[in-house]
């Protein structure tokens, strides 16, 4: 199983909106075969697999990451492929949270006579699809919000300059966390201070993220270098004229306003979900990133934190508005933590609280 998952781990930038597979056949004591899902339309892990087994699947053993698909999608029912080739045993890592499969696809095998069991090293798997996992669970994407900061909290200086706070290895991880996320989302306070790209670059990618912006008020500058290829523009109002030009540009506009004028950002959220996006990458400024986390929509925290430090006057992470008390504060859980060149990587995921303010700056 910890093959299947180095195997499923391949697609990692590619298989979106599919989950990540990989599959293993194992007859008396040897690999017979293996695959993995690379993007979607493909074969799938287990088909590829039974191919390069061939006639030796008869009786073999399958470990796979994911419960076999039992409908028909791009591809057949791969649970319909282990039964005709006669494999007499699959072991699952973790059960499909897709509606339209979750438990058929293990119980159309036991049907057929074969012994199915399921939770091997499923935490693994589940890690490794967490993103498709909460689409198909939630509604919703995995949100992970990315920040370059000095160790003192600081993103920016007052006058907003802030190339480089982190050095050179760490932009280029920031590429590989870029490639393997479905979309990226910034504000556009950052569009017009930074014009920035938000693309994958510097690394190998076959598969660009889609770019999204929160532009309530259709303040998208037409020269904006994110139009280039492509954006996914969220806004509060219904601005005709600004919305066609924009449509010139290539770009796609979506209006989803709350009470308070303002972008929905929920609503945002099970948009991109109906797109197929499986993992959502915010690098934003304060603005943004505060009003993700009052509302509860960050799932984990990425900080890129360097040996500096840039004093009280530099911006922060993240706007909450004043807090009266601890109990407001975000709780955080640390994940992981490593060193990237000179800049220290942390990974912590947010644990939901619902003690802010009941405004948003």
């Amino acid at each position: 199983m910890g093959e299947a998952l180095s195997l499923a781990e391949r697609g990692l930038n590619t298989t979106a909106p599919n989950p990540r597979v990989g599959c293993v056949l194992v007859k008396d004591g040897k690999r017979i075969g293996s695959g993995w899902h690379r993007k979607a339309g493909e074969p799938h892990a287990e088909v590829l697999a039974l191919r390069e087994a061939g006639e030796d699947s008869r009786d073999a053993t399958a470990y796979v990451t994911l419960e076999p698909c039992s409908h028909f999608g791009r591809t057949p029912p791969c649970a319909d492929a282990l039964i005709e080739a006669g494999v007499s045993r699959v072991v699952v890592a973790m059960q499909d949270p897709n509606p339209q499969v979750s438990g058929s696809g293990i119980a159309r095998l036991r049907e057929a006579g074969m012994k199915v069991e399921c939770g091997l090293m499923e935490s693994a798997a589940q890690e490794l699809n967490a993103g498709f996992v909460s689409r198909m669970t939630r509604g919703k994407p995995r949100v992970v919000s990315k920040t370059g900061m000095s160790l003192d909290g600081r993103t920016a200086l007052a006058n907003g300059a802030s190339q480089w706070i982190t050095g050179n290895d760490a932009r280029l991880d920031v590429q590989q966390v870029r490639a393997r996320s479905c979309a990226v989302l910034t504000g556009i306070n950052t569009v017009i201070a930074d014009d920035a790209r938000l693309n994958v670059r510097d690394i190998e990618c076959e598969r660009q993220p889609l770019r999204v912006v929160v532009d309530s008020s259709l303040r998208m500058p037409l020269s904006a270098r994110i139009l280039e290829g492509g954006a996914l523009i969220y806004s509060a109002i219904h601005d005709e004229e600004k919305i066609a030009l924009l449509l010139e540009k290539g770009a796609t506009v979506v209006v989803l306003p709350d009470s308070t004028g303002r972008v929905n950002l929920g609503a945002m959220l099970r948009d991109l979900a109906i797109r197929g996006c499986n993992e959502l990458l915010v690098e934003a400024g304060a603005v943004l990133n505060g009003a993700l986390l009052r509302e509860g929509l960050i799932d984990e925290l990425l900080l890129y934190v360097a040996p500096s430090l840039l004093g009280d006057t530099a911006r922060g992470i993240a706007g909450l508005g004043e807090l009266s008390s601890l109990d407001q504060r975000v709780s955080l859980k640390w994940k992981d933590v490593r060193q990237i060149g000179r800049d220290l990587r942390i990974s912590v995921e947010v644990v939901k609280n619902t003690g802010f303010p009941p405004s948003r700056e």
